[in-house]
């Protein structure tokens, strides 16, 4: 109670079980609208980043324990904002490298939170098992954005067929093959050259056939745990 009391102001979205399936439509929108279509625009992805790290911020102050550590991890999230930034207007190697370790700290921290969301006690819900498809995801966009550094540090680690539209941004390309990577689809416009690109690849693979089975499946399976026991007494 003296937590609710105390993080009122940022626990608003994390409160309620419902607030992931929020987000997973939030990411939808992202990853299959906003993205896709918009990715281009590098004020837009700012903007976007900056809703995220509100999310992001919220969550933190909601979930951790003190007032004082959820300061220190806020460091990561306005950090990544600013670095995202000044990347708009200096491409050195720095603030690349800075604003590439940032994105993924970032995404960790979120993807940790939801998880924290998704195991906390009581009862396993329809919610439970949207929260395990949010991390589905935000690890897909993950991955999409050490394929894109790969890509743009390591030439020819991939060879890219790019379509004939403009708005397709290489991050919406990336976050595409991300997607057929993580399914296991693997249409082939994009191909892996470079070893550390294909291993990143594999990687993805596996976590992508993993994953739905011990995780969602044990959520599941979880769900029906509390019937069988009344069915037993």
């Amino acid at each position: 109670m003296v937590k609710a009391k105390k993080y009122r102001l940022f626990n608003g979205l994390w409160d309620k079980e419902d607030g992931l399936l929020s987000m997973l439509v939030l990411l939808f929108i992202m990853h299959f609208l906003f993205i896709p279509l918009f990715g281009s625009y590098s004020f837009l992805k700012l903007a976007m980043q900056i809703f995220w790290v509100l999310f992001l911020l919220s969550g933190i102050f909601a979930l951790e324990n003190t007032k004082k550590q959820a300061i220190l991890i806020s460091i990561i999230p306005v950090l990544f904002v600013v670095v995202g930034w000044i990347s708009l207007f200096n491409t050195s190697t720095f603030i690349v490298v800075a604003d590439f370790i940032l994105s993924i700290a970032a995404l960790l921290l979120l993807i940790i939170l939801v998880l924290i969301k998704v195991f906390e006690p009581g009862p396993v819900t329809i919610f439970r098992v949207v929260g395990s498809v949010v991390v589905y995801m935000l690890m897909a966009n993950l991955w999409s954005i050490i394929y894109l550094y790969i890509f743009q540090d390591i030439e020819g680690s991939f060879q890219v067929t790019l379509p004939p539209f403009e708005r397709n941004s290489l991050e919406a390309n990336f976050l595409y093959f991300s997607y057929i990577t993580i399914t296991t689809t693997g249409y082939g416009e994009i191909l892996p050259l470079h070893p550390f690109a294909r291993s990143m690849v594999q990687m993805e693979a596996i976590f992508g056939v993993l994953y739905p089975v011990i995780l969602i499946g044990r959520l599941v399976s979880d769900s029906n745990t509390p019937d069988l026991r009344k069915n037993k007494t």
